[in-house]
């Protein structure tokens, strides 16, 4: 026993283990297991230890050992590794939980508990193949293990991999028959893989699909005669309509379809003219800011106006993907960053993020809040202008800006970048779909995608990169970090994140990069989160993803 550590523990029979193991309880703790005690002299029974840490004021953490034929102390500093996990993890310090788990598994890889707890933790960074890896592992330790499943099957889910996802949860069911929230969520996913069946059986072939931007004429939309919001006078979006608007959207009132409309159309008009990868020149003594992912976090926007000035002429933005989703005011964000694109197109520069895609929208809350606040056809009709949305950016042949990193072969230039035909849904391999989806490592080299989608790569491939384009720096979004922004690969690669305390529950700051010309030498400003109406995040959000959040 460990100086300090108290524990105690109840034994179960066999016959009581499988009964509590199969419960509804069980199912829903997140870290709770058994101690095998071994098999008694007849060979045909079991007994079964449950070890809890004791003078715990808080919720209990139930821990899980191996075998008793294993070395105690190891077992024991396994267990010690998995509690400070625990407590990590419900601190909300995920990446800390993750490198704890990796610990106790480093001690003990036989435990299953280990790796189902850490895919946990990965799905909570959006780690999904990570998450997807850890958990067929606890599957392989344990096949009776039923969070092994649940855990692989909330991956899937995230993914948008329902297929997948329903057989790890018809496999909770077979484990668990008699546990309500497993019959729940399976009768869910059911759900999701009939509707996803329908859906694929009424779609129309892309090359036969007709513009929905092409059926619809705001003019001849009326505006009713009680609506006190803002205007838009003629074709012209002025920063006098810009602002009112704001403030309507700021005390949560909607804006009128007609304008809605108008401001989604223009900017669909303006993107189809761009190249794939847009050129941005910003002349000597002025300033150019970079900002990463919103995630619909409005109030957040408006604060990042608030200290770094209104869009214009002589104060432009990049803002570089993930602009919706996750966050529920994603309608208001999407339409301030396109009513500024409409009111001076130097003012405002928009990057797709992987997150501007039916299937990320499909799942993650974007669909449904338009459908909610607007309509299905302006459903279809951002679907559409996703597709338009430029790939990167290069700020004065020096600075590469790109939503998600970089490729899996080596020797691509920018005019590779340039040529690719964008206007489609994200492809699963390939340029477009790495740009969107890769993240860097700190080995050398190319690995595979912690996501499940494109690549991880290392600082020789970020510095062959540059040097082949004859460029300074890669500027990236994708992925939050604790102080909103990561300088790595010997500076060559910057990290930006700009939605602060991500979905109320990370507590990270937000960022957002200035450059200056001619150096162009980044300079990084932090800003905490700001507060917002009592609307939770995934308000919008497909119901059977929420059961998991």
């Amino acid at each position: 026993m460990v100086a300090g550590r108290v524990y105690g523990c109840i034994c179960f029979s066999a016959d009581n283990y499988e009964r509590l193991r199969t419960s509804s309880w069980w199912l829903s703790q997140p870290f709770f297991s058994f101690v095998d005690g071994g098999v008694d002299g007849s060979g045909r029974t079991r007994s079964w230890t449950l070890l809890s840490e004791q003078f715990r004021k808080t919720s209990l953490f139930f821990t899980s050992m191996p075998t008793m034929e294993s070395d105690s102390s190891t077992v024991l500093r396994a267990e010690e590794l998995k509690s400070s996990a625990n407590e990590a993890f419900k601190a909300h310090k995920y990446s800390q939980a993750i490198d704890l788990y990796s610990q106790a598994i480093e001690l003990n890889e036989q435990n299953a508990v280990y790796w189902a707890n850490r895919a946990f933790a990965h799905t909570k960074l959006e780690e999904y193949g990570s998450a997807i890896h850890d958990a067929t592992k606890a599957i392989e330790i344990d096949p009776k293990y039923s969070k092994g499943y649940y855990r692989r099957g909330a991956a899937y889910l995230a993914m948008g991999k329902f297929k997948e996802a329903l057989k790890d949860f018809q496999q909770v069911k077979r484990i668990c028959p008699n546990d309500p929230d497993a019959a729940k969520k399976l009768k869910e996913c059911e759900k999701a893989v009939m509707k996803l069946k329908f859906e694929e059986a009424i779609s129309v072939p892309v090359a036969e699909r007709r513009s929905i931007a092409d059926s619809i004429d705001y003019r001849s939309i009326e505006v009713e005669p009680q609506y006190s919001g803002a205007s838009i006078e003629g074709d012209t979006v002025t920063l006098e309509f810009v602002k009112k608007m704001l403030e309507d959207f700021k005390n949560q009132k909607c804006l009128h379809k007609r304008y809605a409309f108008q401001i989604v159309l223009q900017t669909r008009e303006l993107l189809r003219t761009l190249p794939s990868l847009v050129d941005i020149t910003v002349p000597n003594g002025k300033q150019f800011t970079v900002c990463g992912d919103v995630h619909g976090q409005f109030y957040d926007l408006l604060n990042i106006f608030e200290l770094n000035g209104l869009p214009s002429e002589d104060n432009p933005y990049l803002f570089n993907g993930d602009f919706v989703d996750r966050g529920s005011f994603s309608l208001e964000v999407i339409l301030t960053l396109f009513a500024f694109k409409c009111m001076c197109p130097s003012a405002m520069y928009l990057a797709r993020g992987n997150h501007e895609s039916r299937s990320m929208n499909k799942i993650y809350g974007f669909e449904g809040e338009v459908r909610s606040k607007l309509s299905e056809t302006f459903v279809e009709l951002f679907a559409e202008v996703f597709c338009c949305l430029p790939l990167a950016h290069v700020i004065n042949q020096k600075v590469f800006v790109v939503h998600g990193g970089l490729f899996s072969v080596d020797g691509v230039k920018l005019s590779d970048i340039r040529a690719i035909d964008r206007f489609c849904e994200p492809p699963e391999e390939g340029l477009m779909c790495e740009v969107l989806w890769s993240d860097p490592q700190s080995n050398l080299g190319r690995g595979p995608s912690k996501r499940g989608v494109g690549l991880s790569f290392g600082p020789d491939v970020t510095k062959r990169f540059l040097q082949d384009n004859n460029l300074d720096l890669v500027v990236r979004s994708h992925e939050v970090k604790d102080e909103g922004y990561e300088i790595e690969h010997d500076g060559k690669l910057i990290t930006v994140f700009s939605a602060p305390n991500y979905c109320d529950q990370m507590g990270n700051k937000g960022a957002l990069i200035r450059f200056e010309a001619p150096e162009l030498k980044p300079n990084i400003v932090t800003f905490p989160a700001v507060s917002h109406p009592d609307v939770k995040p995934m308000a919008y959000a497909n119901n059977f993803l929420r059961m998991f959040s």
